[in-house]
């Protein structure tokens, strides 16, 4: 192909290329232009490969090296702001998000771990009030999980022997499940997320209770203190952002419900990804540290109280100051 020709037919491309790129440097492009930005780039690269085999005039290879060059500076800065993204969010949006968002999370703290504590209570003054709410299967199976003779607390007989990566794998999506259950539900106007946080807190509650009453309440507590303030929060957050979805339906003020919706699952999506950073936490911490028997009890609970401490403050005070990335 003459050169003459192969410059007419891609000369809109290159120049809205660096237009893009213009754009791009003086921090003025839109979203959508920063989507096609890396196979607009690639397809350049290609342009100037062709055009450096087939021996064209350095007049136009040369522009195109510096088309793509820049374009290589804007492509691998832009992906490292991933990186400041992911971290802003952790250090500043999440926690602000969740502060606010309270009237949600306050409901279903409320929900959760007052039906957790009610039972939990119950069942312990009232021992055979656990086969109301548990069956006598899983009771059994909690007994071998806490047994304190055994050799990894919070294992069945069946996984006591898996790897701790295993375990932290299982934990995850056992987890996972249970929060986007408890998320997705609140589409059913809410209904959903506060049936699923009332029975998950009446399902913990209760073995809790039990195994308190049983003796077994010193292996039990010290196990599940440390990756608790994770897990237990994780949940709660859920059903916040499942009731937060619910709300649209049934209050969406002057916008139709489908808007309403829309609006409330941008903020929900953002809750659940930090719910989902809450469960990766809880589960490393219960598959390499809660299993293990070698720490004391009071060892445990010290660590616990200071994971409860972390995350209390974390979400309260995280983000606060300007200091955080943007």
């Amino acid at each position: 192909m003459k050169q003459s020709l192969f410059e007419s037919r891609h000369q809109p491309e290159w120049d809205q290329f660096a237009q893009r790129l213009e754009q791009l440097e003086h921090g003025k492009a839109r979203a959508d232009d920063c989507v096609s930005f890396p196979k607009d780039y690639r397809r350049l690269c290609q342009h100037l490969a062709l055009a450096q085999e087939r021996g064209y005039s350095s007049f136009l290879i040369d522009p195109l090296q510096q088309l793509a060059l820049r374009g290589h500076q804007q492509l691998y800065r832009h992906r490292s702001q991933l990186g400041a993204h992911l971290l802003s969010f952790i250090l500043a949006d999440f926690p602000r998000l969740v502060r606010e968002q309270w009237r949600f999370v306050w409901v279903a703290s409320l929900l959760f771990f007052g039906s957790l504590i009610g039972i939990g209570i119950l069942v312990y003054l009232f021992p055979g009030l656990i086969y109301s709410v548990v069956s006598a299967e899983q009771v059994s199976e909690m007994h071998s999980m806490h047994d304190p003779t055994a050799h990894h607390l919070g294992r069945t007989a069946e996984r006591a022997s898996s790897e701790d990566w295993a375990m932290f794998g299982y934990y995850i999506m056992h987890n996972i499940g249970i929060a986007f259950q408890t998320f997705a539900s609140g589409l059913l106007f809410g209904l959903g997320s506060v049936f699923f946080l009332i029975v998950n807190g009446l399902m913990i509650g209760a073995i809790a209770g039990h195994l308190t009453h049983i003796g077994y309440g010193e292996s039990f507590w010290s196990f599940v203190i440390g990756h608790g303030a994770f897990e237990l929060s994780a949940i709660a957050l859920a059903g916040a952002a499942g009731l937060q979805l619910g709300w649209a339906l049934i209050a969406p003020g002057r916008l139709t419900r489908s808007e309403a919706l829309r609006l409330a699952a941008r903020k929900s999506v953002q809750l659940i990804c930090g719910v989902m950073l809450f469960l990766v936490i809880a589960a490393f911490i219960e598959a390499y540290w809660s299993s293990m028997t070698e720490p004391s009890p009071m060892i445990k609970y010290l660590v616990g109280a200071a994971l409860w401490l972390l995350m209390a403050a974390y979400l309260m005070f995280a983000g606060r100051t300007p200091h955080a990335p943007e």
